[in-house]
């Protein structure tokens, strides 16, 4: 027989657990049931359907102000609900150096970063002509192809290395005399079809470094990348030289025709006359190996009137070409790098002219021995503001001296010019009645205890003066709070009797 129970104590709700009992604590975690509730609703959509001809409808739950996380706490990337567009802003902002990091976190990063990619400098030939280099980096704008045309052995533990090319070679190498770097270098054939497919792929291109290149590679280039401005060619010949008329934009061109024991090329002055004619908007100009006369760099003054700087690598010129530097009438800056000679025979002064816009005369690694090539390179630069010497062998007091004659000097610096004496040093630069910059640095024979009484007073009026002529000078620890390197004389008002010696004082 059922025993019948009382109806006051009947209940529809649980019966709430006694004391400290798990199911409460379990009910009081809200961090646990809101892990319950977030796997709940992963589950739900994520589950695939049961059979294909019923597909299940993944369905958004609305989000529940009750609840502690939201739906964007259902993606494991945050990133993936950023658009390409806002996220290439943050990854722009990034410095490069996290770059490689970065495109390791996915897919996507890996092809956002390489979006991003302007500059490239390539190794495998095979990753151009694959045609891989495009989907991986569709926006670049600057193409290093050198490194890539040369195919070395790279487990070799042998690196040649020059200042514009370096690759490994292996213990079978030519004998001695020949060109090493031409042997491992591509065919022509090879290089210009890397042009085409670069060109094809990259036509928003503005500068292009590319080694052994012919006259069709370089025209595939100015078909299809109108907004090229720079251009460094290396072993390039005269005939090269004619697909360069057709770039229209062209404004940097560098040629590099013979690096000494690596490869060799002829540039002559049917090269240079045929590069003036075609590239009439050139602003910088820098002939590197290069054979040439007279009429050669006449042509270039002539024909390419927006020339603002040109630059002689180790030129291979002939006697009498540096009067033709008075035809580049808009010329400002004029450099010669580790150039054997200038000219050495320039001819008479009454013909050599001068460039009467130039500003800058920048001399390095250069031999300086020969007087009169370095008197004809003054006259012609005589209106020049600023000049450099810069690890110049022959540089001595006598051939220094010349430089008095050119009275507009404003800025002169010497760094690694071991001959050149104190004495030598104050003989030009007290002549120089505007001069207001002076660096001497590395110059072992310029001694702070042989400085004279008026060159220190020179010392006070300029603007800038940078000092260091060997690791023993104390003069630019010594000039810490004072006013030397600053125009006026307040300085020497406080401890120099000796300026009232000094002629008209």
């Amino acid at each position: 027989m059922l025993k019948q129970r009382n109806p006051e104590t009947m209940s529809c709700s649980p019966e709430k657990p006694k004391g400290n009992s798990p199911l409460k604590l379990w009910i009081k975690n809200k961090k646990t049931l809101n892990n319950v509730f977030f796997t709940m609703r992963l589950q739900s959509l994520t589950k695939q359907p049961q059979t294909p001809q019923t597909p299940s409808v993944l369905i958004t739950p609305q989000p529940n102000k009750s609840q502690d996380f939201t739906f964007s706490e259902l993606v494991s990337d945050k990133t993936s609900l950023l658009s390409d567009e806002i996220l290439l802003q943050i990854l722009s902002k990034l410095p490069e150096s996290q770059r490689n990091s970065n495109s390791l976190v996915s897919k996507r990063w890996l092809n956002l970063q390489g979006r991003l990619v302007r500059s490239l400098k390539l190794l495998d030939w095979n990753f151009l002509l694959s045609g891989r280099l495009f989907f991986r980096f569709p926006n670049l704008v600057h193409v290093d192809l050198v490194k890539g045309s040369l195919i070395s052995p790279r487990n070799s533990s042998i690196l040649c290395t020059h200042k514009i090319v370096s690759f490994h070679v292996d213990t079978d190498t030519e004998p001695k005399g020949s060109l090493v770097c031409e042997r491992f270098m591509l065919n022509v054939d090879e290089i210009d079809l890397g042009l085409r497919n670069l060109a094809n792929g990259c036509p928003n291109l503005r500068r292009l470094v590319v080694m052994n290149a012919s006259e069709m590679g370089l025209l595939s280039v100015a078909e299809e990348c109108p907004t090229l401005q720079e251009l460094e060619l290396h072993r390039c010949n005269d005939q090269v030289l004619r697909g360069i008329a057709a770039f229209q934009n062209l404004q940097v061109l560098r040629l590099v025709a013979n690096v000494d024991g690596f490869y060799s090329s002829v540039v002559s002055d049917v090269g240079l006359t045929i590069l003036a004619q075609g590239c009439k908007r050139l602003v910088k100009l820098e002939l590197n190996g290069c054979e040439g006369s007279y009429d050669g760099i006449r042509a270039i003054g002539q024909c390419c009137q927006m020339l603002e700087e040109l630059t002689f690598c180790d030129h291979k010129m002939e006697d009498g070409w540096l009067s033709a530097l008075s035809y580049c009438e808009n010329l400002k800056t004029l450099r010669f790098l580790s150039c054997k000679t200038i000219d050495l025979n320039p001819g008479s002064h009454e013909h050599l002219g001068s460039c009467v816009t130039l500003e800058r005369l920048h001399l390095e690694k250069c031999l300086l021995r020969d007087k009169q090539s370095v008197r004809a390179l003054f006259v012609v630069c005589q209106g020049v503001k600023e000049i450099i010497f810069r690890n110049c062998w022959g540089l001595n007091n006598d051939i220094f001296s010349i430089a008095c004659n050119l009275r507009s000097i404003k800025f002169l610096s010497l760094e690694g010019c071991p001959v050149l004496t104190t004495a030598g040093l104050e003989l030009v630069v007290i002549s120089w009645m505007e001069i207001q910059s002076l660096k001497v640095v590395s110059c072992n024979k310029i001694k702070d205890s042989e400085i004279s009484p008026v060159l220190s007073y020179l010392f006070s009026t300029l603007k800038d003066l940078q000092w260091r002529p060997d690791t023993k000078s104390l003069l630019s620890a010594n000039l810490v709070g004072t006013a030397m390197g600053k125009r006026g004389t307040k300085f020497f008002k406080k401890s120099c009797d000796w300026k009232s010696s000094l002629p008209g004082a």
